[in-house]
């Protein structure tokens, strides 16, 4: 197993060093793919990596306090996507990969494009996967909710994702409670210490983006306020913009959209 140990991350703050486990698959363009907030078990990329192993090599590194990383105590702040953002960098430095095509879901896709606007230069493309806008998602607070006071209540097939994804930490296959608590409890203060309604992730500048973006998007992802996805295209005009008509919140891995989204990366990549 792959790991790059860094001297300190924006992510794990207090944390010297920081061990990034990372998966390293496949050869040719290299594909960073950012992981959503419950990390990657719960939404793997078998199935791309399956398809286009031969055309791409796929980085898929865990965030710190996720997976395989080093775990750090406390909450997650509220600029913790920006911070995530600035890990990943740094693990790009480390590894030696000078520009990539960077493939974000849900929590993943926030970072990729941070990363878009704070270094430009490190992107080939952005795939925004299921990307969130706004800082406060009202249809989502009962969910959020529920997860952060009961993480044992999500399904036995995630459960069982979720454990086999923490399984070899020192902390066990428990580890996974306190990965979605954490996640679910920052965005409901996401949405309590928003200054105003509509506010949004980006502080206004996700239109300052000047890397070629495609967005990839279930039309019936439950993490979607109404209009949201309508904001994302007026701060992003020239941006591809892909719906996926039986997609829900992860299209890659759901089985009535997988086969569509590689369709959609198949034709996004080969054009870099």
């Amino acid at each position: 197993m792959p790991f790059v140990e860094l001297k300190n991350s924006p992510h794990a703050p207090g944390v010297s060093p920081v061990r990034i486990h990372y998966r390293d698959v496949g050869s040719g363009r290299p594909v960073v793919f950012l992981h959503g907030g419950w990390g990657y078990g719960v939404y793997p990329i078998d199935r791309q990596i399956e398809a286009l192993q031969d055309q791409v090599r796929f980085i898929i590194p865990d965030r710190s306090g996720h997976g395989r990383s080093t775990r750090f105590a406390g909450p997650l702040p509220l600029d913790f996507h920006r911070r995530a953002a600035g890990e990943t960098l740094l693990l790009l430095d480390a590894l030696g990969i000078e520009r990539a095509v960077l493939w974000g879901h849900s929590d993943g896709a926030v970072i990729a494009a941070m990363i878009g606007l704070l270094a430009p230069e490190r992107c080939v493309r952005l795939i925004l996967e299921a990307v969130h806008f706004r800082r406060d998602k009202p249809s989502s607070h009962n969910f959020f909710r529920r997860f952060a006071n009961h993480p044992e209540e999500v399904n036995e097939k995630a459960q069982s994702l979720l454990a086999a994804d923490h399984a070899a930490t020192n902390h066990g296959t428990a580890q996974w409670k306190n990965v979605i608590q954490r996640n679910c409890r920052v965005w409901l203060k996401l949405a309590a210490e928003c200054a105003r309604p509509g506010g949004d992730l980006y502080e206004g500048q996700l239109g300052a983006l000047k890397v070629p973006v495609t967005l990839m998007h279930g039309r019936g992802d439950p993490r979607t306020e109404p209009g949201e996805m309508e904001l994302v295209r007026e701060s992003l005009p020239g941006a591809g913009m892909r719906f996926i008509e039986n997609g829900r919140h992860s299209p890659h891995s759901e089985t009535a959209s997988w086969r569509e989204c590689n369709g959609i990366l198949r034709e996004v990549i080969a054009r870099e």
